[in-house]
């Protein structure tokens, strides 16, 4: 998946962590929702801007199939938690709020919520 996929998102702008765990570290349960999950779960945790309903729903099928096409992930076995924060939660460095200071520009906007 490309975050070209997403035209608000520019080229430069990916921050990734990857932590594995042994599979008997893992308790990924279903919610209740009869989702039968394997000891290939994938718990994909993303932090974002706000974004609107329709591009969050895009997303959670776009990166499914990709995981699916690409790396053999069920969907199943995919969780995706999206958490929103502003403009003034972000430093990047150097003791600034970037966002704030207009140091990245007009190009990355905020996005509608609805």
């Amino acid at each position: 998946m490309k975050a070209s996929q997403f035209s608000d998102l520019p080229a430069r702008d990916r921050y990734q962590l990857v932590q594995e765990y042994d599979a008997e570290h893992i308790r990924a349960l279903d919610t209740g929702l009869g989702i039968q999950r394997t000891r290939d779960f994938v718990l994909v945790d993303v932090l974002t801007r706000p974004r609107p309903q329709a591009a969050k729903l895009a997303f959670y099928k776009i990166l499914t199939s990709s995981l699916q096409d690409k790396c053999g992930v069920e969907p199943s076995d995919l969780m995706v938690s999206l958490a929103e924060n502003g403009d003034d939660d972000r430093s990047f460095g150097m003791g600034r709020a970037q966002f704030l200071t207009g140091e990245l520009g007009a190009a990355i906007q905020p996005a509608d919520k609805s």
